[in-house]
């Protein structure tokens, strides 16, 4: 199959790193079914699909609904996400489920979905859209940092389980970017008004959404993922985002722990 013929289906599509993917990839040919709980707001091109990828029965349903419109499902892009944001000490469990049911569990369940259809076929890549926050812990974004730590863990698993089907598993690490995510992150409820929390956490909050404003641009994360598609061998994991970010996560592996500590304290004026 020629790539340019390659169907590829992009979770979280209608907004932020997703829209720019999927947009990109029509551009170059490719067929492109998104995915949002608002399909309507797809890019022109893109083939929309409604899921919420919380919800076991409607993923089912989009695979499904995938399939009887393409003969196959080359890439799948796990990139439905979204944040909470507070101390660990004052987020609910049902706050922290909410946060693990999109970013890793809905990731979960669209691959266990699909790889029967690669196995099936063959082939197949499956690139999961995690974040610099899951190679290196963030204040008051922990269980954000959380689900991604996780999904790197069952992204580097699953390519080990995958590989004598002939699938790839690739892990894209996206620092900040300009996009919808500022707008759509959930703080705590209890980090509203913290009596212990709350100027540090204002603080830290400040410097988060100074850096997603003033972002990458998503075009980046799209041309990356196209790179990736057509790569005869692809890595396990990419980088990609401000040149600063990703060098202060190369740095980790070299840097005592206090010292790393103390940077990122520093970095976020704590």
């Amino acid at each position: 199959m020629p790539d340019t013929k390659k169907v590829v289906l992009i979770t979280g599509a209608s907004s932020g790193l997703g829209r720019a993917c999927a947009a990109h990839l029509v551009s170059k040919g490719f067929t492109v079914f998104g995915t949002s709980r608002q399909p309507a707001e797809m890019p022109a091109g893109v083939q929309p699909i409604a899921l919420d990828v919380t919800n076991d029965v409607s993923v089912e349903q989009a695979v499904t609904a995938v399939l009887a419109k393409a003969p196959r499902i080359d890439v799948l892009v796990n990139n439905a996400g979204m944040g909470v944001a507070g101390s660990l000490e004052e987020t609910t469990i049902e706050e922290a489920k909410r946060q693990f049911e999109v970013n890793f569990f809905g990731a979960m369940r669209l691959c266990q979905q699909i790889i029967p259809v690669m196995r099936g076929q063959g082939n197949g890549r499956i690139v999961n859209i995690s974040s610099l926050a899951g190679t290196i812990g963030l204040p008051f974004q922990a269980l954000y940092s959380a689900s991604k730590f996780a999904l790197e863990g069952l992204s580097e698993a699953l390519r080990l389980e995958l590989e004598p089907f002939n699938i790839q598993v690739i892990v894209v690490q996206p620092g900040d970017f300009r996009t919808r995510f500022t707008a759509s992150r959930r703080v705590v409820a209890a980090a509203q008004h913290s009596p212990v929390y709350g100027p540090r956490f204002a603080t830290a909050l400040q410097r988060y959404v100074s850096e997603e404003n003033n972002g990458a641009d998503p075009q980046l994360v799209a041309e990356l993922l196209h790179r990736i598609i057509l790569a005869r061998s692809p890595r396990l994991s990419y980088r990609v985002g401000a040149w600063s970010q990703r060098f202060l996560v190369g740095l980790r592996p070299f840097l005592p722990d206090k010292l790393l500590i103390r940077l990122l304290a520093s970095y976020y004026n704590l």
